[in-house]
């Protein structure tokens, strides 16, 4: 009976003209692969890379919450955790005088060594605040590094160990990673040595939006992908299957500040700059385009009548004394190219910009007035010229700073306050202050030791912004009130 029905069935699609499909044949629409599946294999680039990348642990004398530098939430919408790394164990309670003044672990990441005498490199949240940093290799050995330089608008950081013949990683280009592509995260997740994890690149050029908050200069071009990361993993490696560095993983996605299945790092093009600049010239040599853009969408390109292009940056303004101003560019241009290499969003154009420094010839293809163009141009620091920034150095104001007795304070009517002392060629002399000052407070904070001045001085260095100006407030012994500003900005 059922032989019959086929049978029947059969006449009847074929008096319809459709041709029978039965259980073990495929259908002629549906495509099938002519090779077997790819295998992946992941080892190749464990070995080499597990061996360059160190567990970095931090310590402090100063007061920590009992499991380190935890970081809280995000304060621009709570969804992007840096890794603060944390000890493996809770704090002890210790005695008060104990706790004031040894170290104690207060936190955990990685890093990964670039060289074989002991440069490496991590993120600068990793680092930043600790008294001590003790590096722990894979061998189960260990060093005490020292800070070469820090960057906290690239979150990056170089230190340095007392070591020779190391394995240092193999630098690749971020630049040819496609999305897709299979990645290996290497770090210290909770503390756990020479974790191996794998994921895709999910994106690239990727803004997180928050970091642009923490200084104008942040670089918002990030390698995402969805290898698991966790707490302690920061700074650590971002490889290929070649086991070639592409990235150094830096933040996640994640409501609780555990792997929720994106995270992110700075693609190696950036690193290797920021990197040699820190080594080279003491800190980095940032370049400026000097015009601020908008990411070009549909709604934009429609009130514009831009239709040379469905991507790129419009110019929404153009800064006097800047490259963009000296290459002729203007309001409502949209840029869709830097030296040859496409951007379609702000954080494109930022990465790409910062790759360069001042000095450096720059190419800028643009659309205006629905016709193409590229042009070349010098490309500028923030003080207008293409002077290489030296690092700032607290020595540079040129005076000391001693602390004021009982009597003196007295006598002036003041609570707090340092005395300048000793000046000599430097930023104090240069804006007029004279031995004996008495400084009350810098910057609206108010200084009673040498160390405060050199904290204010450290906060404002550290900043990217035109800006380097210690506002000063004394009197001289007579008790005549003075008001001075000493320029920190390199000229």
């Amino acid at each position: 009976m059922k032989k019959r029905n086929l049978y029947l069935a059969s006449l009847l699609l074929m008096a319809m003209n459709v041709a029978p499909i039965f259980a073990n044949e495929t259908p002629s629409f549906i495509r099938t692969a002519s090779t077997p599946a790819f295998e992946t294999d992941f080892t190749v680039a464990a070995e080499k890379t597990v061996n360059a990348v160190v567990c970095i642990k931090s310590f402090t004398t100063r007061q920590q919450n009992p499991y380190g530098n935890s970081g809280g939430m995000d304060p621009f919408g709570g969804m992007f955790d840096f890794f603060f790394g944390t000890p493996q164990q809770p704090r002890q309670q210790q005695p008060r005088q104990q706790r004031n003044s040894e170290p104690v672990q207060s936190g955990l990441g990685s890093g990964v060594i670039i060289s074989e005498d002991g440069y490496i490199v991590t993120n600068n949240h990793v680092v930043d605040g600790a008294d001590k940093l003790e590096i722990l290799l894979n061998d189960n050995s260990t060093y005490d590094a020292r800070i070469i330089g820090t960057d906290e608008a690239t979150d990056l950081a170089l230190l340095k160990i007392d070591a020779k013949g190391l394995s240092p990683i193999t630098f690749g280009d971020s630049e040819t990673l496609k999305v897709g592509e299979w990645v290996l995260a290497v770090g210290n997740p909770f503390g756990f040595n020479s974790t191996v994890t794998t994921g895709i690149v999910s994106a690239k050029a990727r803004s997180l939006g928050s970091n642009s908050h923490k200084s104008p200069m942040s670089i918002e071009s990030f390698i995402q992908t969805d290898a698991a990361l966790n707490p302690g993993n920061s700074g650590g490696a971002l490889v290929n299957l070649k086991g070639e560095l592409v990235g150094i993983n830096s933040a996640i996605y994640s409501n609780t500040g555990s792997y929720a299945g994106f995270s992110f790092a700075i693609p190696t093009t950036i690193v290797k700059k920021v990197m040699t600049d820190i080594k080279q010239f003491g800190t980095v040599q940032r370049a400026l385009l000097g015009c601020s853009v908008a990411d070009l969408d549909a709604k934009i390109a429609k009130e514009k009548n831009i239709t040379a292009t469905k991507s790129g940056v419009i110019i929404a303004s153009v800064s006097d004394r800047s490259t963009a101003k000296e290459m002729g560019l203007q309001e409502d241009d949209v840029i869709t190219a830097i030296d040859g290499v496409k951007v379609d969003t702000h954080a494109q154009l930022v990465g790409q910009v910062s790759k360069f420094r001042p000095g450096d010839t720059i190419t800028v293809t643009y659309v205006r007035d629905n016709k193409t163009y590229t042009k070349s141009g010098v490309l500028k620091n923030q003080q207008g010229n293409t002077s290489i920034t030296k690092k700032g150095d607290f020595s540079e104001l040129g005076c000391a700073f001693m602390k004021l007795t009982d009597e003196t304070k007295r006598n002036l009517g003041i609570s707090t306050g340092v005395q300048v002392q000793g000046v000599k060629n430097g930023a104090v002399r240069d804006a007029g202050i004279k031995d004996g000052f008495v400084i009350t407070d810098i910057n609206g904070s108010t200084v009673n030791s040498s160390d405060d001045v050199e904290r204010i001085y450290n906060s404002i260095m550290k900043n990217d912004g035109d800006d380097k100006v210690m506002f000063i407030t004394g009197l001289y012994p007579t008790g005549k009130k003075y008001y001075y500003a000493v320029n920190l900005a390199s000229e």
